[in-house]
């Protein structure tokens, strides 16, 4: 294990050989294109057809661009707060809230990453069988091993590891833009418009499809917080709201794009019964076999970038936190590199331990995206919900700072019922088990809250937040025992 010492990060705002804006914009893209967007076509097809999808990626576009709007002018009034997504949640609702939101981004990453492992063997095997599923016993194996070489690549320092990410998302782009030109030559208005709104498809009402594609559509975009949590190492803290809105609406047009021309080349139907990685299928059907090892070619590429972009951010996250004593102090420790390394191993520990059981579920891939995607909901209400409490109470918005006070209201109302959408659209078994995940957070919390000597360890608000968390966690325990609900699918 790396040596560690109690050395801080660099302190807000200009941070003189911090990360540049087109740093900071890879990182943004980095992680929100990983494996999600080339599934996507599958994804979306087995749960919606063309006309729901359509009103789908509207509320979507909305929603999410509202919460790149909030990241972007809460970095901007409030550059003293780290880490947004932690630090947001813990300004506006307190400490075990702010906890909360850092212990649920965390795992949601941290069982991102066992997804992109399992998405990125199974793409190999469709080259190598003994990979085929990405969860055989080699398939583990050599996961293992990259995912411990890229855990030694990121303690190396985050400078390093970000510059790698640059390049290995300008790799991953090119592929995404020869799809979208040749299926936008290829396209078929016939096959796109057949069955526009699924009456025949046994995919229940428009408003069921569109609820049911609603959370894969927020797999494919989580990330799009990735340079707030960097904010405490940008070069310039303008440049971090600049890299969230330019890598959201990049990313925004290449998943439309993306997902809309595919139903244009194959049936709905037909991109349902597709595997993993069912863009190349869906090139293949244009221009030959070729185009499927084209877009694998890309999958491994996008899957190696978005794995480091996720492992910088997860340590990342924990980092902070530890270092105010939100988190145990053990978390905040950096090691010679300024690498959060104790976040790192712990983080990475427990991807190994989840990768290893990965082996007895089926439909891997889809469940840890379905489970990641549920985890950062919360998370990503509560930087809704600090920006509208901001913005409410003109807080920041005093003299020649006034201006934009109503359009950052509005934003932040919209971003708010976004998020609230998300919840009732994730169902509750996804909430009873965030609920089950959340829970042993708890100790965690208390042991940082006994290293701070704190007298008081829960408000009364707190503590209704963890009895709602052990009531969920409680109904979630039966009814995993009694078999109607699943944990890895």
């Amino acid at each position: 294990m790396s040596t560690t010492t109690e050395s801080k990060a660099p302190a807000a705002g200009t941070a003189p050989g911090g990360l540049s804006l087109p740093a900071l914009l890879a990182l943004v893209i980095g992680s929100m294109i990983g494996g999600g967007i080339f599934s996507l076509p599958q994804n979306i097809a087995s749960v919606a057809a063309a006309g729901p999808v359509i009103i789908g990626w509207t509320i979507t576009g909305v929603g999410m661009i509202s919460l790149a709007f909030v990241y972007q002018f809460l970095a901007n009034r409030k550059p003293e707060l780290d880490n947004g997504i932690y630090a947001y949640a813990r300004a506006g609702f307190g400490s075990y809230i702010g906890f909360n939101s850092a212990w649920g981004y965390w795992l949601s990453a941290l069982i991102g990453n066992v997804g992109y492992l399992v998405l990125l063997f199974s793409t190999i095997g469709k080259f190598v069988p003994a990979f085929k599923g990405g969860n055989t016993p080699i398939a583990i194996l050599c996961a293992s091993v990259l995912l411990w070489l890229t855990h030694l690549l990121v303690i190396k320092g985050v400078q390093t590891a970000a510059f790698v990410n640059t390049v290995t998302t300008i790799a991953k782009i090119v592929p995404l833009i020869v799809f979208i030109v040749i299926c936008a030559i290829g396209f078929k208005y016939d096959l796109f418009s057949f069955d526009f709104w699924g009456e025949n498809s046994g995919l229940g009402s428009v408003l069921t499809q569109t609820k049911n594609m609603m959370l894969v559509t927020v797999w494919v975009f989580i990330g799009i917080e990735g340079a707030s949590i960097y904010s405490q190492r940008a070069r310039k803290r303008s440049d971090v709201g600049k890299a969230t809105i330019i890598g959201f609406l990049a990313v925004l047009a290449m998943l439309v794009a993306v997902n809309l021309l595919s139903m244009g080349i194959m049936q709905r139907a037909e991109l349902a019964g597709l595997g993993d990685a069912s863009m190349g299928d869906v090139l293949a059907a244009v221009v030959g076999p070729w185009g499927s090892v084209f877009i694998s070619v890309g999958v491994i590429v996008s899957l190696l970038g978005a794995l480091l972009a996720w492992i910088l951010l997860c340590g990342e996250t924990m980092q902070v936190p530890g270092s105010d004593g939100t988190m145990p102090t053990f978390f905040g420790k950096l090691n010679k590199h300024h690498a959060p390394a104790n976040a790192l191993w712990v983080t990475n520990g427990l991807c190994q331990a989840i990768l290893i059981l990965t082996f007895f579920s089926e439909d891997v891939y889809l469940a840890m995206a379905t489970l990641a995607a549920a985890l950062i909901l919360l998370p990503y209400l509560l930087s809704a919900g600090y920006a509208l409490e901001v913005t409410a109470t003109g807080d920041t918005y005093t003299g020649a700072h006034r201006k934009g006070r109503v359009r950052d209201l509005i934003l932040s109302i919209i971003a708010v019922a976004y998020g609230i959408w998300l919840l009732v659209a994730a169902g509750l078994g996804s909430l009873l088990l965030s609920a089950l995940i959340y829970l042993p957070g708890v100790v965690v919390y208390i042991w940082a809250k006994r290293e701070q000597h704190a007298k008081r360890l829960f408000t009364w608000w707190e503590l209704l937040v963890l009895a709602a968390f052990a009531l969920g966690a409680v109904i979630a325990v039966i009814r995993l025992a009694n078999g109607s609900l699943s944990l890895l699918g």
